[in-house]
C-alpha cells in the first residue's frame, strides 16, 4: 500500500479534529436540506390540492391548480357560491394544511439558524479554548499559498499549530481542515499573546509583503528574545532586513524555486529523493523521511556509542548527522561516536522505523 493510499485510509478512519468549525460545507448541507424540504412539502401540498378539486368539483386540471395556489396562499379558490359543500369543506382542509405548511418552514428555518448559530459559536469557543492551552507549537502567520503549505507540512508531523490571517476568507480555510486559527493582525502584540508566543517552539511568517513581515519579525523578537523565527522574503535586498529585524533564517520562495528547477533538469533523481526524504506530504511509494531526535536524558541510547547502539541493523536507520552544542554538527559520524544526552540524530529511514529510534531516544 503507498503513502498516499495509508493516508487515505487513515484520513477516512479519523473523525475530524474540529468538525463545529466547518461551516461552508455545514451550512451548504442546511440549506440544501431545509430547502429539499420545504420544496417537497410545498409540491406535495399543491398536488393533494389539484387532485382533490379535480375530483369533488369536476374541474379542470388547470382551475384546480389555480385554485389550490390561491387557497394556499389565503386568496380562495373562487367566490363561496361555485364551491360545492364537499368542495368548501376541501377548501377548508386546504386553508388549514397552508397555514400549518408555512408555520412548520417558518420554525424549520428558525430551527437551523439557531442550531447552525449555536454550533458555529460552540465551535469558535472550543478553538479559543484549544488555543488557550496548547504548548511547543508552530505559529504560522498568513494563510497564503506558503502558509497553507507549510501548515500541511507541520500538521502532517503531529505538531500543533496556531494560525494567525487577516483576511476572514483565508481563514476559512484553516477552520476547514480543523487548524486553530486567530483571524487579527499579526503584527499586534495582542494577537501574538493569544497565539501563546511565549510557549511556541517557532514562528513562521509568510505573508506576502515583505515589510508586513519585517514587523512580524521585530514584534516577534521583541516579546521572544529567543524563538526560533523563519520568514519569506520576495526580494533579495529584503533579506538583510529581516535578519537584522531578528529572524533566525529567511526562505525566499522564488530563489528556493529556481534552484528545484535547476536541480529537476540537471539532477533529476537527486532532487526526486529529496522531495522523497523531507516531504511528509509526497504521493510516492517510497516511504523514505529524514527527521532531527533529540536524545532525552533517560533514553537508552545515552551514553553508547553509534556502534554499541547498531541503529542501521536493529532499526534499519541511517544517522546521516549528530549535532550538539559541544561539537556543532558532526556529518557522517564515524562508529566511536558517543551519543550524549542532548544530541540531534540526524537519520534517515523509514516512517515507522523513525518513530521506533525516537521511543529509543526517550521522545
Amino acid at each position: 500500500m503507498s503513502r498516499k493510499e495509508r493516508r487515505s485510509a487513515a484520513s477516512a478512519t479519523s473523525p475530524a479534529r474540529n468538525p463545529g468549525l466547518d461551516r461552508p460545507r455545514r451550512g451548504a448541507l442546511w440549506l440544501f436540506g431545509r430547502a429539499t424540504t420545504a420544496l417537497a412539502l410545498v409540491l406535495g401540498l399543491i398536488a393533494l390540492g389539484t387532485a382533490g378539486f379535480h375530483v369533488l368539483e369536476g374541474w379542470p386540471w388547470f382551475r384546480s391548480a389555480y385554485a389550490t395556489l390561491m387557497t394556499v396562499t389565503t386568496i380562495g379558490a373562487e367566490p363561496e357560491n361555485q364551491l360545492s359543500y364537499p368542495g368548501q369543506v376541501f377548501n377548508i382542509l386546504m386553508m388549514v394544511l397552508g397555514f400549518g405548511l408555512v408555520g412548520f418552514i417558518m420554525a424549520m428555518i428558525a430551527q437551523g439558524v439557531i442550531e447552525f448559530e449555536l454550533g458555529t459559536f460552540f465551535g469558535r469557543r472550543r478553538m479559543e479554548k484549544e488555543i488557550a492551552r496548547i504548548t511547543d507549537h508552530v505559529i504560522i502567520c498568513g494563510a497564503g499559498r506558503v502558509g497553507r503549505r507549510l501548515a500541511l507540512e507541520v500538521d502532517a508531523r503531529n505538531i500543533p499549530l496556531v494560525i494567525i490571517e487577516q483576511d476572514g476568507a483565508k481563514a476559512r480555510w484553516a477552520q476547514e481542515h480543523g487548524l486553530p486559527v486567530i483571524i487579527g493582525d499579526a503584527t499586534n502584540e495582542a494577537v501574538l499573546q493569544q497565539a501563546r508566543i511565549e510557549h511556541a517552539r517557532g514562528l513562521a511568517s509568510a505573508v506576502t509583503s515583505d515589510a508586513q513581515n519585517v514587523y512580524i519579525v521585530l514584534t516577534a523578537r521583541g516579546m521572544a528574545p529567543r524563538l526560533p523565527i523563519v520568514t519569506r522574503a520576495s526580494e533579495e535586498h529584503a533579506e538583510s532586513k529581516m535578519i537584522k529585524a531578528g529572524a533566525t533564517s529567511v526562505i525566499s520562495p522564488y530563489t528556493y524555486a529556481g534552484l528545484r528547477m535547476a536541480r529537476t533538469l540537471t539532477r533529476p533523481n537527486v532532487q526526486r529523493f529529496i522531495d522523497v526524504a523531507f516531504s511528509s506530504l509526497n504521493d510516492g511509494d517510497l516511504d523514505i523521511q529524514i527527521e532531527e531526535v533529540r536524545i532525552a536524558d533517560r533514553s537508552k541510547l545515552a551514553g553508547s556509542t553509534l556502534a554499541e547502539s547498531d541503529l542501521r541493523h536493529r532499526l534499519g536507520v541511517i544517522i546521516l548527522a549528530i549535532r550538539s552544542e559541544a561539537q556543532g554538527l558532526d556529518f557522517n559520524p564515524k562508529a566511536d561516536r558517543k551519543i550524549a544526552p542532548g544530541d540531534f540524530l540526524i537519520a534517515m529511514g523509514e516512517s515507522q522505523k523513525l518513530k521506533s529510534l525516537e521511543s529509543l531516544a526517550g521522545v
